[in-house]
C-alpha cells in the first residue's frame, strides 16, 4: 500500500490517515474497500457524517437524477427548487410533528461555520460577549468555535488568545454525586463570582469528541431553566449527535427542552456532502442582509439528499425504533465484554448508536484496541481528553450481521490486547453456554 505521495505532498496536520494507513478506493453501506481489495467494517462513519452509510442507494439516485436535469449545483443563497423542497420537507417532516418553529440560516459548509453564526447572533441579540461552554466540549476549530472548545490540543494550535468564554463542569465531571448544575447556578446568582453575564450557553447533549460523555435529562432541563432565569440563550450543538445518532432526530428531544438555537451539520445532508445549518427562534433573527455570508452555503446537491434522507427515514417512527433496537444490541455486547474482564477497569457509556468503551486513563489501551481492530478489518476511532474511549459510531443503517461481525472484532481485539498485558477473561455463561 503506497502512501508516499501523501507523506510527500500533504501537510503534517493530516490525522485519520495515520490511524487508517491504507488507500481506500470504494465504499458501500458500512463496508470500505482499499486498493488491495481488503474490506473493512466501518464503525467510524466519517466522524458521524455518514449516518445512512456510504453511497446510500436511495440518496445516490436522487443526486444522479438531479444532475441529469442540469439542476443548480451551486447557488449561494439564491432561491432554487432544491432549496425550496428542502425547506418544505423540514417544515413537514421535522417541525410540524414536533410543534417546532425555527428560522433556518444556511451557513458555510461545515459544522464550525454553523457554530460561528450561532455565537455571533446570540451576542448580537443579548448585547453581551461572554458565553458559557463546558469541560470536554468540542464545537469546532475556527476562531469563535475554538474559543468554546475545551480540548487543549486544538486550543494550542490557535496562535492567539481565546476569550469571551467561561468553562463550567459538564454533567458528571466532578463525579456521579456532584450536581454541577448547582455549581453553575451559584456562579450565576453570585454577583461577585467573577463571571461576566453570559449571552448564551452552548452544549452538546452527548460529548462525542470529549469522550462520549452523556448529559442526563434532568441536567439538561435544569440547564434550560437556568438559561430562562438568567436571560441567556440556550444553544444545542447537535452537529455530531443529531440527525438520529441518539435515536430521535434531535438529541435533546427526550429531555423535553426547547433550545433557542440549534446547530446541525455532519449527517444533515445524509450523503457526506458538506452542509451546515442554524435553527433559531424567529424572534432572534436580527441579521442584516448579507451580514454573515459564505460562498458555499448553497450546496444544492446537499439540499437534494438532505430532503430525501428526511423523507426516507424520518417520516414515521420506524427508523428511530430500529436505531433503538441496534442500540440495545451494541450496549448489551459491550456490557458483557466489560463483565468478562472485571480486572481491566473497563466501563460503557453512550446513547443511541454512539457508544463508548471506556478504558483506564494513561495506559493507551483504547488506541491499542483501535489499532488491533483495524488490523482485523474494523475502522474505529478513539476520543476523550486522553484518547481513553473507544468510540463506536456505526451507520444507523448498518445490517445486523455486519454490526455483529464488527462487535466480534472489537471483542477479539480487546481480548488479544488484554491477554498481551496479562489480563485474563473470566468465563461467562449465557443461556447455558460459555461465550
Amino acid at each position: 500500500m503506497d502512501l508516499k505521495i501523501f507523506d510527500r505532498m500533504e501537510s503534517e496536520v493530516r490525522g485519520y490517515v495515520r490511524s487508517f494507513p491504507v488507500v481506500f478506493k470504494k465504499a458501500t453501506g458500512s463496508i470500505l474497500t482499499d486498493e488491495e481489495n481488503q474490506e473493512y467494517i466501518d464503525f467510524f462513519s466519517g466522524a458521524g457524517t455518514l449516518n445512512y452509510g456510504h453511497n446510500n442507494p436511495i440518496l445516490k439516485q436522487k443526486v444522479i437524477d438531479y444532475l441529469n436535469t442540469d439542476g443548480v449545483v451551486h447557488g449561494l443563497d439564491m432561491a432554487t427548487s432544491a432549496k425550496q423542497y428542502f425547506l418544505e420537507t423540514v417544515e413537514r417532516v421535522l417541525f410540524k410533528p414536533r410543534n417546532m418553529e425555527y428560522t433556518l440560516q444556511f451557513t458555510g459548509p461545515t459544522g464550525t461555520n454553523a457554530v460561528e453564526a450561532a455565537l455571533k447572533i446570540a451576542r448580537q441579540v443579548k448585547g453581551r460577549q461572554n458565553v458559557i461552554s463546558f469541560t470536554h466540549g468540542f464545537h469546532g476549530v475556527s476562531g469563535g468555535s475554538l474559543a468554546v472548545t475545551a480540548n487543549a490540543k486544538f486550543r494550542k494550535a490557535a496562535g492567539v488568545a481565546l476569550g469571551n468564554t467561561t468553562f463550567m463542569p459538564f454533567d458528571g465531571y466532578l463525579g456521579p454525586d456532584v450536581n454541577t448544575m448547582a455549581y453553575l447556578e451559584r456562579m450565576l446568582d453570585d454577583p461577585s463570582s467573577g463571571m461576566d453575564h453570559p449571552a448564551a450557553v452552548i452544549v452538546e447533549t452527548v460529548q462525542g469528541e470529549g469522550g462520549v460523555n452523556v448529559a442526563t435529562r434532568r441536567w439538561l432541563k435544569e440547564l434550560e431553566k437556568l438559561c430562562r432565569k438568567h436571560d441567556m440563550l440556550l444553544i444545542v450543538d447537535d452537529i455530531q449527535v443529531g440527525c438520529g445518532r441518539t435515536g430521535s432526530f434531535f438529541s435533546f428531544e427526550s429531555a423535553g427542552i426547547q433550545p433557542d438555537i440549534i446547530t446541525l451539520s455532519k449527517s444533515l445532508s445524509g450523503f457526506g456532502l458538506p452542509m451546515s445549518l442554524v435553527l433559531m427562534k424567529p424572534e432572534l433573527d436580527i441579521w442584516k442582509p448579507g451580514a454573515h455570508s459564505g460562498t458555499f452555503r448553497g450546496n444544492n446537491l446537499a439540499f437534494v439528499t438532505a430532503a430525501q434522507a428526511l423523507e426516507s427515514y424520518w417520516s414515521d417512527d420506524r427508523f428511530a425504533a430500529e436505531t433503538a433496537r441496534k442500540e440495545h444490541m451494541v450496549r448489551d455486547w459491550l456490557e458483557n465484554l466489560v463483565h468478562s474482564y472485571p480486572m481491566a477497569g473497563l466501563s460503557v457509556r453512550g446513547r443511541g448508536l454512539i457508544q463508548g468503551l471506556v478504558t483506564p486513563v494513561g495506559d493507551d489501551l483504547a488506541n491499542e484496541i483501535a489499532h488491533r481492530a483495524f488490523e482485523h478489518g474494523v475502522v474505529i476511532e478513539t476520543s476523550g481528553a486522553n484518547d481513553e474511549v473507544l468510540k463506536l459510531l456505526p451507520a444507523l443503517t448498518i445490517e445486523d450481521d455486519l454490526l455483529a461481525r464488527g462487535l466480534e472484532v472489537i471483542e477479539r481485539s480487546v481480548g488479544e490486547i488484554l491477554s498481551e498485558k496479562g489480563v485474563s477473561a473470566r468465563v461467562l455463561k449465557f443461556g447455558g453456554q460459555a461465550r
